[in-house]
C-alpha cells in the first residue's frame, strides 16, 4: 500500500444533484480556461510565422532564414521574442494579488468579470498592433485577465459543484484550457496559409471571442453560496442559491457547514499572515509545490514552443503547426477521460500513472535528439514520427494527471478563511514558473540542446515521489471538512496535531 494513503472519508454527502443551472454557470466560468489555453496555443504558432517574425522580430527571422552557421538549437534564441510570450505571465503574476483581494472582499463573480473585460481589450490591441509596444501592451492586458480568472474560476467551480462530483467539475477548467489550445493551433494552421501575411492578426484577435463569452456571461453568473455567506448577514440568500443549484429544498446540512466555515473565515483579518501559521503548513506547502511542479513538467515547452521544436527538427512551417495540433488533441482526449476517472479512482492514482507516462517519453525524446539531431540538418522522417508519437504520449500523461489535477487539488484543499489568499499564491507560483520557463526556454534549448528533455524528465520523477509520500487523497471528502486529510496523514499529522495540542494547552491555561 502506498505510504500515507489511508485517509478515510467520513461518508458525509450533502443532498442535491447536478442541476442544469449549476452546469451552465460552471460552463460559463470555466470558459475562462479557453482563453488561457488559446493564448498558450497561439503564442508558439504566431512566433513560427514568417510575416509575424519579419515585422516584429527581424533579427530572429534573419537568423532563421539566412545564417546557416547558427545551430539548430539556437535559431530562435532571442530574449525579445520570449518577452512576447512571457510578458503576459508576469502581468498575470502581479494582477493575481489584486485579484485575491477582489475575490475575498467582493466575491468570485466580480473577479471573473474583470478578467473577461481585460481579456477582450488585450485581444483587440494585439490583433491591431503596428509595433512591438502595442503588441506587448496587449499581452499585458491579457495577463491581467489571466491573473483574475485563474484566481477566481477554480474557486468558483469548487464552491458551486456538489462535493461528490467536485473533481469532475474542476477538470472542466483544464478541459476548457485544452479546447482553447486546440482551437488556437487549428486557427494558426489555417491563418499561416494566408498569402497576404496578416494571418497572425486573426490568430491574436480571435482570443476576443471566448473573452467576450466570459465577460458577458459573468454578468449573469450567480455568486457562490460560500461567498454570499461570507459577505452578507442574511444566510437565507445563500440558502436560496444553494437550493437552486442543488435542485432540492433540503440543504440545511450543507448550509450549516458553510456558515461554520464562514464564521471561522471572518475571524481571520490577515489571511496571508495566517496562512503562515503552523496549522496551515500543509496547505502552504501544497500551494507552492503543486503549481511549481505543474509547470516544471515541461508542458509549456511543448505547448508554447511545439511548432518551434518541430521547426528545429527540420519540419516545414505548416507541418510543424499541424504536429502541434495533433499533440494538443491527444492531450485533450485524456483530459476528458480524467473527468470520468477522477472521482472514481481518486487523485493520487492518476498522478502516479500520468507521471510515469510523462517521464518515459521525455527520456526517450532526449535520447533520440541527442543521438540523431546535430547542430545542422534535421531528423529523418522516421525519427521525427517517433518523436511526434512520444510527444503525444507525454501530452496524454499530462492530460490525465498534472494538467487537470494541479487545479483540482489546489482548489479544494484550502479552508474558507485562507482560500482566496492560498489560491492567489497558487496562481502566483504558477504564473511565475510559466514566466521563467517561457523567458529562458529558448536560451536553455540553445545551451542544453537535447539535454533539456532530461532536465524536465528529472523533475517529473521528483514530483512523482513528492505526490507518493506527501499528498493525501481528497476523493469524496466535502470541501468544508478537508482539514481531516492532514490530521490523518502519516507525516502532516505531526505538524497539525502538535499545533492543535499547543493551542488547546494555551486555552486551558487561560
Amino acid at each position: 500500500m502506498a505510504v500515507g494513503v489511508a485517509i478515510k472519508s467520513d461518508d458525509k454527502q450533502y443532498n442535491g444533484k447536478i442541476t442544469l443551472f449549476v452546469l451552465l454557470s460552471c460552463i460559463v466560468a470555466a470558459s475562462g480556461g479557453i482563453i488561457f489555453g488559446y493564448d498558450v496555443g497561439i503564442s508558439g504558432g504566431v512566433t513560427s510565422m514568417d510575416p509575424f517574425l519579419s515585422k516584429f522580430f527581424p533579427g530572429v527571422y534573419k537568423k532563421m532564414k539566412g545564417d546557416v552557421k547558427i545551430s539548430n538549437y539556437c535559431k530562435f534564441d532571442s530574449q525579445v521574442l520570449t518577452s512576447f510570450t512571457s510578458s503576459l505571465y508576469i502581468a498575470g503574476l502581479i494582477s493575481s494579488f489584486f485579484a485575491s483581494m477582489v475575490t475575498r472582499d467582493y466575491g468570485r463573480k466580480p473577479s471573473i468579470l474583470i478578467g473577461g473585460i481585460a481579456y477582450v481589450l488585450g485581444a483587440a490591441l494585439g490583433g491591431a498592433a503596428v509595433n512591438i509596444y502595442m503588441l506587448l501592451l496587449g499581452r499585458i492586458l491579457l495577463g491581467i485577465g489571466l491573473g483574475f480568472t485563474n484566481q477566481s474560476v477554480p474557486l468558483y467551480l469548487s464552491e458551486m459543484a456538489p462535493s461528490k462530483y467536485r473533481g469532475a467539475f474542476n477538470v472542466a477548467f483544464q478541459i476548457c484550457v485544452s479546447i482553447g489550445y486546440n482551437t488556437a493551433t487549428l486557427i494558426n494552421y489555417g491563418t499561416v496559409k494566408i498569402k497576404a501575411g496578416y494571418g497572425w492578426r486573426i490568430s491574436l484577435a480571435m482570443a476576443g471571442v471566448p473573452a467576450a463569452v466570459v465577460a458577458i456571461g459573468a454578468i449573469f453568473l450567480p455568486e457562490t453560496p460560500n461567498s454570499l455567506i461570507q459577505h452578507c448577514d442574511d444566510p437565507q440568500r445563500a440558502k436560496k442559491v444553494l437550493q437552486k443549484i442543488r435542485g432540492t429544498d433540503d440543504v440545511q446540512a450543507e448550509l450549516d457547514d458553510l456558515i461554520e466555515a464562514s464564521q471561522a473565515s471572518r475571524a481571520i483579518k490577515h489571511p496571508f499572515r495566517n496562512l503562515m501559521q503552523r496549522k496551515y503548513r500543509p496547505q502552504l506547502v501544497m500551494s507552492v509545490a503543486i503549481p511549481f511542479f505543474q509547470q516544471i513538467t515541461g508542458i509549456n515547452v511543448i505547448s508554447f514552443y511545439a511548432p518551434l521544436i518541430f521547426l528545429t527538427m527540420g519540419s516545414g512551417e505548416s507541418a510543424s503547426l499541424l504536429s502541434a495540433t495533433v499533440t494538443g488533441i491527444i492531450g485533450s482526449t485524456f483530459t476528458l477521460l480524467t473527468v470520468i476517472l477522477v472521482d472514481k479512482l481518486g487523485r493520487r492514482p492518476l498522478f502516479h500513472v500520468g507521471g510515469l507516462q510523462m517521464f518515459i517519453p521525455q527520456m526517450l525524446i532526449g535520447g533520440i535528439m541527442a543521438a540523431k539531431l546535430g547542430d545542422e540538418g534535421g531528423l529523418s522522417k522516421g525519427y521525427a514520427l517517433v518523436v511526434l508519437v512520444l510527444i503525444c504520449t507525454y501530452m496524454a500523461g499530462f492530460g490525465l494527471s498534472w494538467g487537470p489535477l494541479g487545479w483540482v487539488v489546489t482548489s479544494e484543499i484550502f479552508p474558507l478563511e485562507i482560500r482566496s489568499a492560498a489560491q492567489s499564491i497558487v496562481v502566483a507560483v504558477n504564473l511565475s514558473m510559466t514566466f521563467i520557463i517561457a523567458q529562458i526556454f529558448l536560451l536553455m534549448l540553445c545551451h542544453l540542446k537535447a539535454g533539456i528533455f532530461f532536465f524536465f524528465g528529472a523533475w517529473v520523477l521528483i514530483m512523482s515521489i513528492f505526490v507518493y509520500f506527501l499528498l493525501p487523497e481528497t476523493k469524496n471528502i466535502p470541501i468544508e471538512k478537508m482539514e481531516k486529510i492532514w490530521v490523518e496523514h502519516f507525516f502532516w499529522k505531526r505538524i497539525v496535531r502538535d499545533y492543535t495540542q499547543f493551542e488547546d494547552t494555551k486555552t486551558e491555561a487561560a
